[in-house]
């Protein structure tokens, strides 16, 4: 979702709290700042105490993803100094108290004009549990970060815990997300079907307008309104190429996009970005789109990726859907796909701030005085009604009576 589902599944960490906000002066002595190197070791254990459970369901090494944010923690920082797609890769703000990191926060951008931010990780030490750290995190995020107009998360349906929390900061259900394994059985039998020739096209800068007109159509009106896509969505400039295929060269895996073109309309109805991992040792993962008068190309599509999935050695291939998006679930249990998970996608806009400013009952009758004291003036005449008004004035008497 922007980030797509293969930067979802790289780093994969579902929010888990339970926290209980706090009067704000027990706050006061706990300071929140961005990371530093020496932070990292902290941040480890903290993802250990708090996904451990998350992270096993799925086969994810939490110590191989830290140390190789460490590896590559310099370049990320000179990243961050200037506007490109990688400049918010490794975004993160910490809790500290007497130099004791107690929790963190990640976000990251969700769209190109960064109107909608999201929040990728939260996390809280045991020891600090219900001393209101999350809320805290959370109300930081939204003062820091003023560029963002809508903040969104995910959530495990079964964290009643985290929903309380984010509820209480003004997150509201926006989609029920569902995660899918295809097994590499699966993927060998699609692969032997024939399927209908697609006019299939790689895709390029030059075909970001198809694919953004794709991805509205796709989702319905309130979902759209959040991610506030736009072209540039999908496109990538010649220092994110390179960086891509510096990425897809350290973690041997290759990437391919390609799109359905329908020439009677002339434009796109359905989409696939495939991440393929090319030694076996982590799951393809797939992101998929398909126009919703076009849902018979779901069949085509998934065989095609499973094509492409029988050169390399045998993994699983992760989908997403969402429930707006019945016909897909449905394709997915017919051919056998496992339901790993189902999250919950919420939002949260700024007016949420309204609500957060504390103001006084006597602020609030003062205001009301002063309304109350407006006095209201008459309208001016129209222009128009002027303008006739000076042309009636003008005309002679004796041409006003022969017309």
């Amino acid at each position: 979702m922007r980030r797509d589902e293969s930067a979802r599944y790289s780093a994969y960490f579902i929010p888990f709290l339970k926290v209980a906000i706090m009067p704000d002066d027990d706050l006061k002595e706990i300071q929140i700042r961005p990371v530093r190197y020496g932070d990292l070791e902290a941040i480890e254990a903290l993802f250990e105490e708090a996904f451990a459970d998350e992270y096993g369901s799925r086969s994810v090494d939490i110590s191989a993803q830290i140390r190789r944010i460490r590896r590559w923690f310099a370049p990320l920082k000179v990243l961050s100094f200037f506007p490109n797609r990688f400049q918010h890769t490794f975004t993160v703000h910490v809790a500290e108290r007497d130099g004791e990191i107690l929790g963190m926060v990640q976000v990251s951008p969700f769209n190109q004009n960064r109107t909608t931010w999201r929040i990728d990780h939260v996390a809280v030490s045991n020891k600090a549990q219900r001393q209101g750290i999350g809320s805290k995190l959370i109300r930081h995020c939204a003062q820091h970060f003023r560029e963002a107009r809508t903040w969104m998360l995910e959530v495990n349906i079964h964290n009643k815990g985290a929903m309380a929390l984010y509820r209480r900061n003004g997150f509201q259900q926006l989609a029920q997300l569902t995660y899918w394994s295809i097994d590499p059985s699966i993927l060998v039998e699609l692969a032997k079907e024939d399927i209908s020739p697609l006019n299939l096209k790689p895709v390029s800068n030059g075909d970001a307008y198809l694919i953004y007109q794709l991805d509205t159509a796709s989702m319905p009106p309130q979902v759209r309104q959040i991610y506030d896509r736009a072209a540039s969505d999908f496109q990538r400039s010649l220092f994110e190429t390179s960086i891509d295929t510096l990425k897809q060269s350290v973690s041997n895996t290759e990437r391919v996009r390609a799109y359905v073109y329908e020439p009677d309309r002339k434009c796109a109805i359905g989409y696939f970005n495939l991440k393929l991992s090319r030694t076996g040792n982590q799951p393809h993962v797939a992101q998929l789109m398909v126009h919703p008068a076009y849902t018979w190309l779901y069949p085509e599509l998934v065989s095609k990726m499973a094509k492409l999935a029988q050169e390399c050695p045998p993994q699983s291939l992760y989908v997403t859907s969402a429930d707006y998006q019945p016909e897909r679930e449905e394709f997915l249990m017919k051919i056998g796909a496992t339901d790993m998970e189902r999250t919950l996608l919420m939002s949260r806009s700024v007016f949420h701030k309204v609500r957060e400013s504390r103001l006084s009952l006597e602020s609030l009758q003062q205001l009301n005085s002063v309304i109350r004291s407006l006095q209201v003036k008459q309208p001016l005449p129209e222009r128009i009604d002027r303008m006739m008004q000076e042309m009636q004035d003008k005309t002679p008497p004796d041409s006003q009576q022969q017309s």
